[in-house]
C-alpha cells in the first residue's frame, strides 16, 4: 500500500515515539502491571490520542488507514499502548455519534490530550460472544438510571477514568433490541473492580466491573434506549482490522530483532542465517504478516469508501492473532535459551498477543461471520 504525504509524515511521528519512548520500557510495564501516566500524556502531546476525532475535540479527522499506520507502528514498540489507541478509538466514535454536547465537551479533550481514559465493557461471565444476552441492568427512575449487575473481561478496567458500559434496559426477551449505552464514570458511589492475574497484557489491567445501585444521570445515556447493540456491532467492524494491525506491529517487532539476530550468531563456522532451519520458518512469518497486512488495509479502505467491510474485518482477525503467536514462538526460538527468558521480550509478545485471540472474536465466531456473509441464511439455519 503507497502511502501519501500526510500519512507518511503520521507514521514518522508514531514510529519515532514507540522506537524512542516505548520500545525501551516494554518489559518494565509488563512488570509494574500499571498504565505510565506520563507516557500517556506524551503520546497525548506527540498527537498519538484522538487522532480520528473531529477538530473541535482536539483530533485530526483522520481517516481509518491513517489510523490503521499509527496502531502498527505504535505497536512495535508497545502492543499494550497500540490497544490503548483501539481501545479509545472505538470509544471515542461510538461517543461522537451518539453522545450529548455535555458529555463529548468534556471527556473528548481530556482523552486527546491524554489525561483521561476510556474503557468499553461489554462482555459479563455468562455473555462474551453472545453479546445479546447481558444482563446489566439499567432502570430508569427519573431523570436517572439504576444500574445493576456485573461486567467481566474489561480491558483498561484498572486505569480507565470512565466506561462505555452496554446494558439492559428492555425485557431480556427483547435480546439486543433491548441494549442501551451508558459513560459511568470510574468514581461514581457504588462501582467497584476487581482486577484479573492475566498471562499477558499486564499493563492493559482485565478485570470486572461490579455494580451495586449505581445512580446514573440520563444525561450520560449514549444514544436512545435500545439501539446500542447496532453501534457496537459497527465499532468492531472497525476494531478487528486495527486489532490485526496491532498484532502486526508486535510480531515486526521480533521478526526484525530475529532476522539481525541470525546475522550476528555464529555456529559452525558462520553466522545461523545460512541454515534454512533458521530462516525459513521466518520467510514463513514474513508472509502471513504481509497477507494480513494487506487485508487489514483493505478493510479499513472499504470503510473510508462507506463500503461493507464485515467479511473482511472478520476474516482478517480470524487468523492474525494467531498466526502472530505461531510467529511470534518462531522468533523466540531462533534465539535459542535467551528466547526463553523473562527478560526477553519475544515471550512478553507471545503472551500479550495470545489474549487477542478471544477478544473482539474468537476464530469461530469469526468464521461463522464470514460464512453467513457468503451463504446468508444457509448458514444461520434459517
Amino acid at each position: 500500500m503507497i502511502l501519501n504525504t500526510d500519512q507518511l509524515s503520521l507514521q514518522k511521528i508514531a514510529r519515532q515515539f514507540a522506537r524512542e519512548k516505548l520500545l525501551p520500557t516494554y518489559i518494565q510495564r509488563d512488570r509494574e502491571f500499571v498504565l505510565d501516566r506520563g507516557l500517556l500524556r506524551a503520546m497525548g502531546e506527540a498527537g498519538l490520542l484522538g487522532r480520528d476525532l473531529p477538530r473541535e475535540y482536539g483530533g485530526h479527522a483522520i481517516d481509518a488507514v491513517t489510523m490503521g499506520v499509527m496502531v502498527e507502528e505504535i505497536a512495535y514498540g508497545d502492543f499494550n499502548f497500540a490497544g490503548l489507541a483501539v481501545v479509545q478509538s472505538l470509544c471515542n466514535a461510538v461517543i461522537v455519534r451518539n453522545a450529548g454536547a455535555e458529555i463529548k465537551d468534556y471527556w473528548l479533550p481530556r482523552v486527546t490530550r491524554g489525561e483521561s481514559v476510556f474503557a468499553i465493557a461489554v462482555t459479563e461471565q455468562h455473555a462474551g460472544s453472545d453479546a445479546g444476552s447481558i444482563k446489566l441492568s439499567a432502570k430508569r427512575e427519573g431523570e436517572s438510571y439504576i444500574l445493576n449487575g456485573e461486567k467481566a473481561s474489561v480491558t483498561f478496567s484498572n486505569s480507565a477514568d470512565a466506561f462505555l458500559i452496554f446494558a439492559r434496559t428492555g425485557d431480556e426477551a427483547s435480546a439486543a433490541r433491548g441494549v442501551t449505552a451508558f459513560l459511568v464514570p470510574r468514581d461514581i458511589p457504588g462501582l467497584s473492580h476487581a482486577q484479573y492475574d492475566n498471562l499477558g497484557a499486564h499493563m492493559s489491567g482485565r478485570g470486572s466491573l461490579f455494580f451495586s445501585d449505581v445512580r446514573l444521570s440520563a444525561t450520560h445515556r449514549i444514544g436512545e434506549e435500545g439501539q446500542a447493540f447496532t453501534e457496537v456491532m459497527k465499532g468492531f467492524d472497525y476494531s478487528r482490522a486495527l486489532i490485526a494491525l496491532q498484532c502486526i506491529g508486535t510480531t515486526q517487532a521480533s521478526l526484525d530483532e530475529a532476522w539481525g539476530y541470525t546475522q550476528e550468531r555464529e555456529a559452525f563456522g558462520g553466522p545461523i542465517a545460512r541454515f534454512q532451519g533458521v530462516t525459513f520458518p521466518l520467510v514463513e512469518g514474513e508472509a502471513q504478516m504481509a497477507a494480513g497486512r494487506q487485508l487489514a488495509y483493505h478493510t479499513l479502505q472499504l470503510r473510508d469508501a462507506g463500503e461493507p467491510h464485515t467479511l473482511e474485518a472478520a476474516l482478517v482477525k480470524s487468523f492474525i492473532p494467531t498466526a502472530a503467536f505461531d510467529t511470534l514462538h518462531r522468533c523466540l526460538l531462533t534465539f535459542g535459551h535467551y528466547g526463553c527468558s523473562m527478560a526477553s521480550p519475544h515471550q512478553q509478545r507471545m503472551r500479550d498477543v495470545m489474549g487477542l485471540e478471544i477478544g473482539d472474536g474468537t476464530p469461530g465466531i469469526l468464521k461463522m461471520i464470514v460464512a453467513r456473509q457468503r451463504t446468508g441464511r444457509a448458514a444461520s439455519g434459517r
